[in-house]
Protein backbone atom coordinates (compact mmCIF):
# COMPACT_ATOMS: atom_id res chain seq x y z
CA UNK A 1 0.00 0.00 0.00
CA UNK A 2 1.40 3.50 -0.74
CA UNK A 3 1.06 6.29 1.76
CA UNK A 4 -0.27 9.28 0.16
CA UNK A 5 1.65 12.69 0.74
CA UNK A 6 0.29 15.22 2.53
CA UNK A 7 0.33 19.51 2.03
CA UNK A 8 3.16 20.81 4.71
CA UNK A 9 2.05 23.61 6.71
CA UNK A 10 4.22 26.30 5.18
CA UNK A 11 2.53 25.66 1.99
CA UNK A 12 -1.22 26.05 3.36
CA UNK A 13 -0.10 29.25 5.12
CA UNK A 14 1.57 30.18 1.42
CA UNK A 15 -1.72 29.67 0.26
CA UNK A 16 -3.76 31.65 2.84
CA UNK A 17 -1.02 34.53 2.74
CA UNK A 18 -1.84 35.07 -1.31
CA UNK A 19 -5.54 35.58 -0.89
CA UNK A 20 -5.33 38.05 1.20
CA UNK A 21 -3.50 39.94 -1.53
CA UNK A 22 -6.09 39.61 -4.41
CA UNK A 23 -4.85 40.56 -8.36
CA UNK A 24 -6.57 43.12 -10.04
CA UNK A 25 -8.28 40.40 -12.45
CA UNK A 26 -9.50 38.81 -9.29
CA UNK A 27 -10.75 42.12 -7.93
CA UNK A 28 -12.23 43.31 -10.97
CA UNK A 29 -13.83 39.40 -11.69
CA UNK A 30 -15.28 39.90 -8.24
CA UNK A 31 -16.28 43.64 -9.19
CA UNK A 32 -18.49 42.28 -12.30
CA UNK A 33 -20.40 39.44 -10.23
CA UNK A 34 -21.31 42.14 -7.06
CA UNK A 35 -22.76 44.15 -10.44
CA UNK A 36 -24.13 40.95 -11.79
CA UNK A 37 -26.06 39.90 -8.25
CA UNK A 38 -28.02 43.09 -8.70
CA UNK A 39 -29.09 41.98 -12.54
CA UNK A 40 -27.40 44.50 -13.90
CA UNK A 41 -28.87 47.60 -12.23
CA UNK A 42 -26.76 51.37 -12.22
CA UNK A 43 -24.85 51.35 -9.92
CA UNK A 44 -21.28 53.05 -8.70
CA UNK A 45 -18.62 50.54 -9.79
CA UNK A 46 -16.18 52.26 -7.85
CA UNK A 47 -18.25 51.16 -5.04
CA UNK A 48 -18.04 47.95 -6.73
CA UNK A 49 -14.64 47.87 -6.37
CA UNK A 50 -13.75 48.82 -3.45
CA UNK A 51 -16.28 45.86 -1.89
CA UNK A 52 -15.04 43.44 -4.06
CA UNK A 53 -11.65 44.12 -2.55
CA UNK A 54 -12.90 44.41 0.64
CA UNK A 55 -14.08 40.76 0.52
CA UNK A 56 -11.19 39.26 -0.99
CA UNK A 57 -8.71 41.16 1.40
CA UNK A 58 -10.70 39.90 4.35
CA UNK A 59 -9.21 37.57 7.31
CA UNK A 60 -12.12 35.80 8.60
CA UNK A 61 -11.62 32.25 8.57
CA UNK A 62 -15.19 31.55 6.55
CA UNK A 63 -14.66 30.77 3.25
CA UNK A 64 -15.63 33.56 1.01
CA UNK A 65 -19.15 33.26 -0.88
CA UNK A 66 -19.15 32.45 -4.04
CA UNK A 67 -21.43 34.13 -6.75
CA UNK A 68 -23.02 31.55 -8.96
CA UNK A 69 -22.71 33.39 -12.34
CA UNK A 70 -25.48 31.66 -14.98
CA UNK A 71 -25.00 32.09 -18.43
CA UNK A 72 -28.29 33.19 -20.51
CA UNK A 73 -28.19 31.76 -24.31
CA UNK A 74 -29.67 34.05 -26.92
Amino acid sequence: MQKMKSTSPSKTRTARAKKSNPSREEIALRAYHIYLERNGAPGDPHSDWLRAEAELTATSKKPSRKSKVVSIAA
